[in-house]
């Protein structure tokens, strides 16, 4: 049994006990999240209809937070002598799949 969610702008396909790197929620290290799902598939049923949907839910477990790999960036204006560098590193929120129900 899998399901597919919805988070931070991008679906992730997970099933139960896996762990994910989702963008970063407000939530605390123990808190426990509910996503709805926009796909579940459970052997040869499949719910993709927003009726089969609405009763299904997969709740997951705040792990922590982790940090991405570093993006370093340059800016440069030409003949002006106008530079910058700077670097980005964007954070996540660590989540473990509890449970994946279709109501």
């Amino acid at each position: 049994m899998y399901a597919v969610i919805a988070t931070g702008g991008k679906q992730e396909k997970v099933t139960k006990g896996q762990q994910v790197q989702v963008e970063l929620l407000g939530a605390e290290a123990g808190s426990e999240v509910k996503f709805t799902p926009v796909l579940v598939v459970d052997g040869s049923t499949v719910l993709s209809t927003k009726t089969e949907l609405s009763k299904a839910t997969v709740t997951a477990k705040v792990i922590g937070q982790a940090a991405g790999p570093k993006v370093d960036g340059f800016t440069y204006k030409r003949r002006t002598n106008q530079r910058r560098r700077f670097g980005h590193r964007q954070k996540y929120s660590l989540i473990e799949i509890t449970s994946i129900a279709k109501g």
